[in-house]
Parts: C-alpha cells; sequence; structure tokens
C-alpha cells in the first residue's frame, strides 16, 4: 500500500525529518528546509507524500503543497538525483524559481544545493529544460498559492501564440508584463520567427539578465 497523504500532529522537528503522529503511529517523514520552516512543532498538518520503497529501506518524503512534490518527482527522473539530493536542491532553489533558474541555464544556482556538482547541474538544466518550459508556461504547476493545492494557468479558449506563451511564462516567473514584452520580442528578433516557446522563455531570460 503506497501512503500519499499524512495529516497528523507533527511531534519532532529534528535535522534529519520531522516525526507526525497520525492517531498513535508515528512516521518519519524527510522534508526540506521550506516545508520544515512550515510546520510548527505540535500542530496538526497535512503533508503529501512520495513514497519511495528500497530492498533496504522505505522511505517517506513530505511535502507541503503541490508544487514542491511535483518538482520533488521531476528533479528524481534525472540520473544521478536520489531523493536526498532533490531536497537539498528544493532547500536551496525553491520551486517557484527552479524553472527559471533551469531555463536560464543557472548552474551555479543549482551547485549550491549539497550533492549537486557541476556534472549534475549540466544534466539538471539539459535533461529538464523543455519540461520546465512547460512549467513556466503554466502547462504544468508552478507555484502553489495555499497548502495541498497548486495554481496552473488555465488554457484559453483560442490557442495562444508562441510569443504570448512566452510573455506569460516569463511573467508567471515574476517578471513585470512590459519588460517580459520587450525581452521576448528581442529574443524573437535575434531567433527568428519560427522560434519555439521554449526557446524564446530561455532567451527572453538572458535578456532580462544582461
Amino acid at each position: 500500500m503506497m501512503i500519499a497523504r499524512l495529516r497528523g500532529t507533527i511531534e519532532d522537528i529534528g535535522l534529519d525529518g520531522v516525526l507526525i503522529d497520525v492517531n498513535g503511529t508515528g512516521y518519519l517523514v524527510q522534508v526540506s528546509t521550506r516545508t520544515r520552516a512550515a510546520l510548527p512543532n505540535g500542530a496538526v498538518a497535512t503533508l503529501l507524500i512520495d513514497m519511495q520503497i528500497r530492498e533496504d529501506a522505505i522511505t517517506l518524503f513530505g511535502f507541503i503543497d503541490r508544487g514542491e512534490r511535483d518538482w520533488f518527482k521531476l528533479l528524481t527522473t534525472v540520473q544521478g538525483v536520489g531523493g536526498k539530493v532533490a531536497l537539498n536542491i528544493l532547500s536551496t532553489v525553491e520551486p517557484d524559481r527552479l524553472a527559471g533558474a533551469i531555463l536560464a541555464q543557472d548552474k551555479a544556482l543549482l551547485t549550491r544545493a549539497e550533492g549537486v556538482g557541476p556534472k549534475l547541474a549540466v544534466r539538471l538544466v539539459t535533461e529538464l529544460k523543455d519540461k520546465a518550459a512547460q512549467f513556466s508556461a503554466g502547462l504544468g504547476p508552478v507555484k502553489s498559492a495555499e497548502k495541498g493545492a497548486a495554481i496552473t494557468i488555465p488554457s484559453a479558449a483560442a490557442p495562444k501564440s508562441v510569443t504570448e506563451d512566452a510573455i506569460s511564462a516569463l511573467v508567471n516567473l515574476g517578471y513585470r508584463r512590459l519588460e517580459a514584452a520587450e525581452a521576448v520580442a528581442r529574443a524573437g528578433r535575434n531567433l527568428g520567427d519560427d522560434a519555439a516557446a521554449g526557446d524564446l522563455i530561455r532567451a527572453g531570460l538572458k535578456e532580462l539578465s544582461a
């Protein structure tokens, strides 16, 4: 039986995880520093769970919201990124910023996470760039407004243009719409009319960071 969610009293918060009491049974759950900071000791809380079963251990990883959990699942698809390293990344770079870091090829930021060296950082930005573009364009969860709920951008009645997708993605990452539009316009002039949304997003981020 797979555990997908736990709701109970936070009985202990330690460096190796949190202990949550659910109807008298204590579960040790590994969490990021972000989730740990949101869990006051003695309070009732709900954690979304990713349960990993190995030959020698069963490990529970807990998340305060779906955005963090979805990024955890995505990160662990990359060779060399286990649960612990994925939590280290999420402790270093908030889920809201991960898409931007990956699209901008910000390997230096990723290597700040314990267990992520230069080679693994290259693998992360290479293998996840397309999926990160989907997340930032609203095709996957980017951030959550409340615990246990993820925000996605609703689909419009008519398909958006590639340019509008790129602008929306940059706005979702925290940039003002005007500066996002200007950056995408400059990127489009450099890349040409056939540029894909992901290419415009990456080039736009470089324009904004220049």
